[in-house]
């Protein structure tokens, strides 16, 4: 058996669920029952749910998880060579690739799984076969459809078009090869969102168990709503390209009955509803923002509930929290996370560019007449920097003598600017320290073994953040729901409400040098689309959205002539250059620091000059093939029916890649 067929019809595997200890989980294991005596009882259907969870989150891992995902974009920089910046670098895997079951991502396994338990499922709950309170019976049917539903959405981001298979698969060749077909991505993305209408109709507004380490209501509209969004500002930006159906160059064979604008405009309207059900929910409810200089006390209580969210132990109490992943120590279940955070600079930082987005709270840009603002400040370092900024990037970063932890007797322990001297696992590459999900526990600072703070996966603020972005692509306005929702982001970020004033400020020219999210197919967005942009970026900073907003905005155009150089903190010519003198090393081969010559601003990916691609080309360049991921030539070798020949396969590739391992993408028309 071919092993591509293997991999839609293996045997339904299981990842471990959010909370890691479940009640539901004391039973026989799942790999040992039968659907003969298995899904006949509520527990059944509740155990097998929760060990579908794979969620991006924080993971028990080494590493940053969560908040280092949005590492090598405009946002974060690490000190890293980066193949999607280097055109021919990346290359079409020899294998699989993301195809198949790669680490901590999504494919046929996982949808397979989902299908084998609608297969014995759904027959049996219909005949009323399914013991228990039937009104959890609906839930944990409805947790599954999230369940696919987000694992078809990972693989829409990865490769557009997708075979949409709703059963889990018999071993017949033929059958197998048939179900292989990619199917156009506006249908997949309607598939999705089926799937999430399936689930609203049987999750309850709360989890059988009370708690918010599962899926309820409120997941399935949210995610109903970011699948909606993606897939409609990806077809607008994308329109006639090859990275739609019936584009130039798209590699798909039936576009018949398509019509951008007609799916463009469904995609809107239905980022539209689902968000705005969440998105009322959440004025008022928003966590509160103290803007005080730390998250919490020397007794590790919340001083500053907005800051506290992303890394307290228990977030059930955080009403814009609508799921979230729980760690306990006593259990085994941690993270190195807060080591990572507490300790040192964990190998990333924010960039220049990231920074100076954000408004002075008088809601200008920085370089507005009248701000306030005063770029000899850089000299006097970050905290000076960082004067009558949006609350956000001031209690989000890590700034020196800030506290790092405290220590069992209450003593705080203070960051250090020489962080940005280290290892690759603990400087702070570009200066400016993420202190987003950072907790101040001696114990998770010391340990790498111990870190217990939760993981958002869910948060309620990103639904007002949609439907301000969707009704505006769609009515060309800002509505009165549009501008309630801003309103609330901004006064809790302590900016002024009036967003109006911001966008009359706004220079385009100027927030294009540091904002990729400034384009959209290499030309300039008007301001009003990009102020609302500005505050998903803000809002969202360190969640791991920025790489699919930059994709589906198609952000990245203009990188494809001209490179971008990726800037940090000013070093050169600022205090820490002499506080930090002995500690630097300016050398193309061993360099902690990039020379002078180059940039008064810490270059993160030039430090070293030496065999560097990205120094060479001069910054970050993009082509556009890597708007989507290569297909692994093992697919074409394993569906084809002449293996030697990949042209007789029906799975085809993404545009501009090869079907041939080892080789580069080539342009796109």
């Amino acid at each position: 058996m071919k092993k591509y067929i293997q991999l839609l019809t293996a045997s339904a595997l299981f990842m471990s669920g959010l909370t890691g200890c479940n009640e539901f989980l004391d039973r026989e294991p799942l790999d040992k029952v039968t659907p003969e005596v298995f899904f006949y009882a509520e527990e059944d259907l509740a155990a097998y749910a929760i060990n579908n969870y794979n969620f991006e989150t924080v993971t028990s891992s080494y590493g940053i998880n969560l908040f280092g995902l949005d590492n090598d974009t405009d946002n974060q920089a690490t000190d890293n060579d980066n193949s999607f910046w280097i055109p021919g670098e990346k290359q079409v895997p020899s294998d699989e690739g993301y195809w198949k079951w790669n680490g901590n991502t999504w494919t046929w396994k996982d949808i397979r799984s989902c299908n084998y338990f609608f297969e014995q499922v759904l027959p049996k709950y219909e005949a009323g076969d399914i013991s228990g309170n039937q009104e959890n019976v609906k839930h944990y049917i409805g947790e599954m459809y999230v369940i696919r539903a987000y694992t078809y959405y990972r693989m829409l981001l990865r490769f557009g078009d997708l075979p949409i298979v709703e059963a889990a698969l018999p071993d017949i060749p033929e059958e197998l090869v048939k179900a292989s077909e990619r199917q156009p991505r506006n249908k997949v993305a309607r598939f999705i969102i089926e799937d999430l209408k399936k689930a609203e109709g049987l999750l309850k507004e709360t989890a059988p168990d009370g708690k918010k380490n599962r899926i309820n209501k409120n997941v399935a509209y949210l995610l109903h709503a970011r699948v909606a969004l993606f897939e409609a500002t990806w077809e607008k930006y994308h329109k006639g390209t090859a990275f739609v159906p019936g584009g130039t160059g798209w590699p798909g064979k039936d576009a018949q009955g398509y019509n951008a604008d007609t799916e463009i405009n469904y995609f809107l309207d239905e980022a539209i509803a689902a968000s705005k059900i969440v998105g009322d929910q959440m004025v008022g409810a928003l966590a509160e923002n103290t803007d005080t200089p730390e998250g919490m006390n020397s007794s590790l209580v919340s001083i500053n509930p907005y800051y506290t969210m992303f890394c307290d132990e228990d977030m059930s109490g955080y009403d814009e929290v609508l799921l979230w992943k729980k760690f306990d120590e006593s259990l085994g279940i941690t993270s190195n996370l807060q080591m990572e955070l507490e300790r040192n600079g964990g190998g990333a930082g924010w960039t220049r560019g990231m920074v100076n987005s954000f408004l002075m709270r008088n809601g200008l840009p920085v370089y507005a007449t009248g701000s306030g603002y005063d770029p000899e400040w850089e000299k006097e370092g970050i905290n000076k920097t960082l004067t009558d900024r949006d609350s956000r990037i001031v209690i989000f970063t890590k700034k020196p003598e800030d506290v790092a932890y405290y220590q069992n007797d209450g003593t705080p322990v203070a960051t250090k600017i020489d962080l940005i001297f280290g290892d690759a696992g603990s400087l702070a590459t570009t200066g400016f320290m993420i202190k987003k999900g950072k907790h101040y526990s001696a114990h998770m600072a010391e340990d790498h073994s111990a870190g217990t703070s939760g993981g958002i996966v869910f948060r309620g603020a990103e639904a007002m953040l949609i439907y301000m972005e969707a009704s505006y692509e769609k009515n060309g306005n800002i509505d009165g729901t549009a501008g309630n929702y801003w309103r609330a982001l901004r006064e809790r970020a302590k900016v002024d409400p009036d967003y109006n004033k911001t966008i009359a400020a706004t220079v385009m020219a100027e927030e294009a040098k540091g904002d990729f999210g400034a384009y959209s197919h290499g030309q300039l967005i008007d301001a009003t689309l990009y102020n609302i942009r500005r505050e998903r970026r803000n809002e969202l900073c360190a969640e791991a959205h920025r790489w699919a907003d930059l994709k589906r905005w198609r952000a990245l155009d203009q990188l494809a002539t001209t490179p971008y150089r990726v800037e940090g903190m000013l070093y050169w010519g600022s205090v820490y250059e002499e506080e930090l003198k002995e500690k630097c090393i300016v050398s193309p081969s061993n360099g902690n620091m990039s020379s002078k010559d180059a940039s008064a601003y810490i270059l993160p990916y030039e430090k070293v000059t030496i065999n560097n691609t990205i120094y060479r080309q001069g910054g970050f360049l993009f082509t556009p093939a890597h708007y989507l991921e290569p297909i692994g030539a093992a697919v074409f070798r394993q569906t084809a029916s002449d293996p030697d020949n990949f042209s007789t396969s029906n799975v085809y590739q993404n545009p501009g890649w090869p079907t041939t391992a080892g080789l580069g993408a080539t342009s796109v028309e």
